[in-house]
């Protein structure tokens, strides 16, 4: 089962650390394309509350979460969790094409 620690977005809001998969600047041209295509699916939380968006965190379900606080400020918050990596999971070899 995944852990549940939590991590403050600000402004009291908080998400799931370990279900963070980017953290990023929301300035970018690909990024607000996500983040409108998010809006038009229901998929995008603000918590900025009325604030200059500084960063979109992309979780693991497809939602982006809008945060007044800065990527490297999340960052910051994030290592100081000190969460434990990530478990990678095998690669399963792809069986070879067979010649006729």
């Amino acid at each position: 089962m995944k852990g549940t620690t939590p991590l403050n977005i600000g402004f009291g809001n908080f998400v799931i650390a370990q279900r963070i998969i980017a953290v990023v600047d929301p300035f970018s041209s690909p990024v607000k394309q996500l983040i409108q295509e998010a809006r038009k699916r229901g998929n995008l939380l603000n918590a900025a509350k009325g604030k200059r968006t500084r960063s979109a965190i992309f979780m693991d379900d497809g939602t982006i979460v809008l945060s007044s606080l800065s990527p490297m400020a999340l960052a910051r918050r994030l290592e100081e969790l000190a969460l434990p990596p990530l478990e990678k999971k095998p690669v399963e070899a792809q069986p070879e094409e067979m010649g006729e």
